[in-house]
């Protein structure tokens, strides 16, 4: 009997040590009873994941800071403010409406406006739109550190909105240049200006198009189109990606007033602004191929008419003495092909002709009162200044 109870007891201590272990530890317990079900239990016939399932071991997405980028742009951008004295007429006070025709009044006032602009090399070489600076008395460009340079302007192109002015200024900041012809709709941009004059300003965006053009707000246009802001002062500002690299240069935005469409905004792309600025640079202005004349897109009627499939364009104006007009050509004629390869628009057909060196022979293809023909022109430099046309 003794001997029984001994055992008992030990039976009733070793449980209760075992339960004490399990507790502290349970996994013990699934571990062992995990490995005789996978020994024991049949494999599971393989189902279909449920959608949810796929939808939750997708990566976690990270949303990223374009902080480091934007301080690698940002010192290059630059503040400008022009002034130009404005002589306007005045009201005539009451004696003198009587002579109002002959003695006029006029009064003349500062007109003040601000811009944006980009330091792209080491000799202080800024660029900006060529309309924040037209017909300014005066200019002054504010560096994002504090320092302040009245600029002199090296060139200016009015066909792309382009110009270029050098600071004297030495220890400047330099923007970063990228490329704009690997741009992809979708890509992220950040526009840099200094927006209504409150200061540099960074807003984020996306590239909404690539080559836009036909709208009237240059004679070449090939514009990125993006929704990242672009308000009054960010014109001539930095349009960077997301490495802080330069891809264009902030230029428009559609009109907003009356509830008109918003996020839709324009820059000139870095590639576009690479060769204009070599252009100034070294020969003072842009040197263009030129024709003489003024192409049109044809309207689906015009079209329909004269039996192209969309191809072609109507001369609508010729400028005199031009190779153009000495060659035959005149209003009303309808340009079909340049250099044996099919005209498709008006833009198309500028931007060909201008890429020409001015001394090279180019075959004009085209029909004058139903009648085909074939013209080899000379082409000679775009003229910057207006010319009388026909």
């Amino acid at each position: 009997m003794r001997a029984l109870g001994f055992l008992v007891r030990a039976v009733i201590v070793g449980l209760a040590v075992a339960f004490l272990v399990v507790w502290w530890n349970p996994t013990l317990l699934g571990a062992h009873t995990g490995v005789a079900a996978q020994a024991s239990a049949p494999a599971p016939a393989p189902t279909s994941v449920p959608a949810a399932a796929a939808v939750s071991a997708a990566p976690t997405v990270v949303v990223q800071s374009f902080a480091d980028s934007v301080a690698r742009a940002t010192p290059a951008v630059v503040n400008i403010y022009t002034a130009r004295l404005v002589r306007e007429r005045t009201q005539a006070a009451p004696l003198g409406q009587l002579f109002g025709d002959f003695w006029p009044s006029y009064r003349q006032r500062v007109e003040r406006s601000l811009g944006s602009g980009v330091i792209v090399d080491e000799k202080g070489t800024v660029v900006t739109n060529q309309h924040v600076i037209a017909g300014a008395d005066s200019i002054r460009v504010q560096l994002a550190d504090g320092r302040v340079a009245e600029p002199t302007i090296l060139g200016q192109d009015p066909d792309t909105d382009l110009a270029i002015l050098d600071l004297h200024m030495a220890n400047v900041p330099i923007m970063p240049i990228g490329r704009s012809d690997t741009l992809r709709v979708g890509d992220i941009v950040l526009a840099i200006g200094n927006p209504y004059g409150i200061g540099q300003t960074v807003t984020q965006g996306i590239v909404s198009a690539t080559g836009r053009g036909q709208l009237g707000l240059a004679t070449f246009e090939s514009f990125i189109q993006t929704d990242a802001a672009i308000n009054l002062g960010n014109s001539g500002g930095a349009l960077i990606d997301a490495h802080g690299d330069l891809v264009g240069i902030n230029t428009a935005v559609l009109n907003r007033q009356n509830g008109g469409p918003e996020g839709i905004g324009f820059a000139i792309p870095v590639n576009l602004v690479r060769g204009v600025m070599e252009q100034i640079l070294r020969n003072g202005h842009v040197v263009r191929g030129w024709l003489g004349f003024v192409p049109q897109d044809l309207t689906d009627e015009q079209s329909a008419q004269v039996g192209t499939a969309g191809g072609g364009v109507n001369v609508v104006n010729i400028l005199v003495k031009s190779p153009a007009y000495e060659s035959g050509v005149r209003p009303g004629d309808l340009i079909t092909g340049l250099g044996g390869e099919a005209i498709h628009s008006a833009q198309d057909l500028i931007a060909r002709v201008s890429s020409l060196k001015p001394g090279a022979e180019v075959e004009l293809e085209g029909r004058h009162a139903h009648q085909a023909y074939k013209i080899r022109l000379t082409v000679l430099e775009r003229p910057t200044r207006p010319v009388q046309t026909q």
